[in-house]
């Protein structure tokens, strides 16, 4: 909520007049997300994790037949077309769970599935774990790594925690999470030199961190299946 001050129609306040009242404004929560916009898994056709796309790109690929939904349910998975999807959503759309999302279209109502797999395409993950500013962050738990404190994505920035200026590489090993305030105090001196220190190593993750933060939202729990175990990129979105 802003608080806004009513104007003053003389410029100074003359003396002995009340102060001028606050004028509470109401500010609107933003709008949820759209169903359109969630995540879903995409296996290739030998059942291996290999992207991560939205839900209507999810759509485009089951309503082309270049995609099957795979729904996992009570230590089982059955396989689903477009048409067989639309018909089990419809049986159960009186039952919706609030981990669900559902889209609706003019005649019916459909609900976005959390896996994929593509009938045709066969080509093996890349074995390679992708550093960028979202994994680092992710594996540092959106903690700067000098004071400790967890902020907000926008208020965190990468640091080298042996400059570049001073050789210092781009890798998993030298990179770590930092506020805004201690990437500023740091600045150009490595962590002995401004008397600062990491609350932990900075390493190469074992498992992708993208997919681990992924796993922990209930929405994504059926991912598990495939998911566990794997390091690799698989286009994880935020």
């Amino acid at each position: 909520m802003h608080a806004v001050q009513s104007p003053s129609h003389h410029g100074k306040k003359a003396a002995g007049t009340k102060r001028p009242a606050l004028v509470v404004e109401a500010v609107a929560p933003p709008p949820p997300p759209s169903p359109l916009a969630a995540s879903v898994l995409v296996l290739n056709r030998l059942y291996l994790a290999v992207h991560i796309v939205g839900a209507r790109r999810a759509f485009a690929l089951l309503c082309r037949e270049l995609a099957e939904v795979i729904h996992f349910q009570e230590g089982t998975f059955a396989n689903y077309t477009f048409d067989t999807w639309r018909e089990a959503s419809q049986s159960s759309a009186a039952f919706k769970q609030p981990h669900e999302d559902w889209v609706r279209s003019v005649n019916f109502e459909i609900r976005v599935p959390r896996v994929i797999r593509l009938l045709t395409y066969d080509r093996l993950p890349r074995q390679h774990l992708h550093m960028n500013r979202r994994s680092v962050m992710a594996r540092d738990g959106h903690q700067c790594q000098y004071c400790g404190r967890h902020f907000p994505i926008h208020q965190l920035s990468l640091d080298h925690v042996l400059p570049r200026s001073r050789g210092g590489t781009t890798t998993w090993e030298n990179v770590v999470c930092a506020c805004l305030a201690c990437n500023v105090k740091k600045g150009g001196r490595t962590p002995h030199e401004a008397k600062m220190k990491l609350i932990r190593r900075p390493a190469k993750p074992q498992r992708n961190p993208l997919i681990l933060t992924k796993l922990n939202n209930p929405k994504d729990e059926c991912w598990r299946t495939w998911l566990d175990g794997v390091y690799w990129d698989v286009g994880a979105r935020d």
